[in-house]
């Protein structure tokens, strides 16, 4: 089924409508060659999914309707990933993986090993290509909002930023994966997380410090080295298993709560 986000518009309650405009009004009439009473999800941006069906088409706009609520693709806990810069066009992977295993937000981070250097109007220019990059992933993996791709930001504003969530920090230097994974089980749902990852080279030792004086957790990925867009992945892999299987029994007695205020409606 394909996939459109509303583009901020309200759903209306009433009519169980949303209007669609713009760009997707050629994507669906002109690339996809939709038709009127062909099935169609689409999300709000706010979480919430629903399944309806093409009304009518025009050259202006596209309006949906039979709006039903669907159970949402979310993770139960929101991610950050704190990435930082790579060489050429890792980034776009990086980001594009990223969103499909769950991220809310990514955000670059210029770091002492990092290669790339940007200007505040080179930095705006790919922030913009970066987001439409996580709109694409966002769509493709039926996601219910679209992450938020951040300005640049220095270690020390990222860590600054990301004060009172749940830190963890990719560290090669790190020893024991018995010790990551006690860090890990941390990571609940309703947990607001952040993972930082280094560039090439990955993190300076005083970097390294200054994550653990902010109370950052440093975790090993393995006794192999990894990839910077590698190493990011393998962490937000890790923590959207955990948290989709702690999730789970929350799920099924969310459904059951459901489930029985519906009969009682009825």
């Amino acid at each position: 089924m394909h996939h459109f986000f509303t583009g901020g518009k309200a759903i209306d309650r009433q009519t169980g409508m949303v209007r669609l405009d713009g760009q997707d009004v050629n994507h669906i009439r002109n690339v996809l060659r939709m038709k009127p009473g062909e099935a169609i999800l689409v999300s709000d941006g706010l979480g919430q999914d629903y399944e309806g069906r093409i009304l009518t088409l025009s050259e202006e706009e596209v309006l949906i309707g039979e709006l039903v609520p669907v159970e949402g693709r979310e993770l139960p806990a929101s991610i950050t990933l704190y990435q930082g810069l790579p060489k050429a066009d890792k980034m776009e992977l990086i980001i594009q993986k990223a969103v499909e295993l769950g991220a809310d937000r990514i955000v670059p981070v210029a770091t002492k090993n990092a290669v790339v250097k940007l200007d505040e109007k080179k930095a705006e220019a790919k922030r913009k290509r970066w987001q439409a990059i996580a709109e694409s992933a966002a769509k493709q993996s039926k996601r219910s909002r679209i992450p938020e791709i951040g300005s640049v930001l220095s270690l020390k504003e990222a860590a600054k930023e990301a004060e009172g969530t749940l830190g963890f920090f990719a560290y090669e230097n790190e020893q024991g994966m018995t010790g990551t994974a006690e860090c890990l089980k941390k990571a609940v749902p309703g947990e607001r997380i952040s993972v930082f990852i280094g560039p090439e080279g990955g993190f300076d030792e005083s970097e390294a410090e200054f994550a653990r004086q902010a109370g950052i957790y440093p975790v090993s990925l393995g006794k192999r080295i990894l990839r910077t867009e590698t190493a990011g992945l393998a962490l937000l892999s890790v923590l959207m298993m955990q948290l989709e299987i702690l999730a789970k029994p929350q799920e099924n007695g969310d459904q059951a709560k459901g489930q029985a205020g519906i009969q009682q409606e009825a």
